[in-house]
């Protein structure tokens, strides 16, 4: 009998090795803490045999995420803002000169100002809705820009969106549009960036307890309701997108690009 990793049928034995990450290289932004997406997505990247490149938001934030970086063994770790001139730049970089090049992307960053999460949506001053653009948005296509000539051989971005991208979510307010268009941002990038081997996806977790979600109002009723309603009766966990990020980077997710790829339960189906 074959083992959990086997096939078994006619013609034999079938082995299906696990999604390996082996030789590549990647960089991870947007690890806050150990209840962070990119973390969960640094931890499995880091298990199927990537080597990493990470930053941290600031001077505040590095003492949380500089255990979390050395524990990962992080080849490369340096504060990135994407509102500092500079800093994003710098980190891709330092991957250029110390590997020649990169593998694969994982953004995980999203801001919107505080006020702007509190009131509807066609209240947001203009500022506030810039600045979440620019943040949340507009920082994916610059990520995009400078991977390119970094994957010379192809490779593969993700970014993370939410169901609130696709349908009203009471409570997610600006963040709604915002994620919609970087999910049309991500479609476009699949469609430029595919003859040259670069595939582009957008993760769509169910909700989870991050420091950036508790900004949200109403934000425990949805987790309620989604641990009630959804087909699996459960939420995922950092560990659950950590693993379909290193999946989508591998060498078996080589054929598929442009996707919206929904994690949470099932309970997108729900309408």
């Amino acid at each position: 009998m074959g083992s959990v990793s086997d096939i078994t049928g006619s013609r034999g034995t079938l082995p299906i090795p696990p999604a390996s990450l082996a030789g590549k290289r990647g960089i991870i932004v947007g690890i806050a803490n150990d209840s962070s997406i990119a973390w969960g997505c640094a931890k499995a990247m880091r298990a199927c045999g990537a080597e990493l490149a990470l930053s941290y938001l600031n001077d505040k934030a590095k003492p949380y995420v500089e255990p979390l970086a050395q524990s990962a063994g992080a080849s490369i770790f340096l504060p990135c803002n994407v509102e500092n001139p500079g800093e994003l730049e710098a980190l891709f970089a330092a991957a250029a000169q110390r590997w020649g090049g990169i593998d694969f992307l994982v953004h995980s960053i999203a801001f919107a100002p505080y006020p702007e999460l509190q009131g509807r949506v066609i209240d947001c001053s203009r500022d506030g809705f810039l600045r979440a653009m620019d943040i949340s948005c507009h920082s994916f296509l610059r990520m995009a820009r400078l991977a390119e000539p970094l994957m010379p051989r192809g490779g593969c971005l993700l970014t993370m969106s939410y169901l609130g991208a696709d349908e009203v979510i009471e409570g997610y307010d600006l963040m709604g549009p915002v994620k919609a268009a970087l999910e049309s941002a991500t479609r476009y990038a699949a469609f430029e960036l595919g003859p040259k081997g670069i595939r582009v996806h957008a993760i769509s977790p169910g909700p989870l307890k991050t420091r950036a979600a508790r900004a949200l109002s109403h934000f425990d009723d949805l987790l309620s309701d989604v641990e009630h309603r959804a087909p699996l009766r459960k939420l995922v966990s950092i560990d659950d997108i950590g693993a379909l990020a290193a999946f989508m980077a591998s060498d078996a997710a080589a054929s598929i690009t442009g996707s919206l790829l929904y994690l949470d339960g099932g309970y997108h189906i729900l309408g």
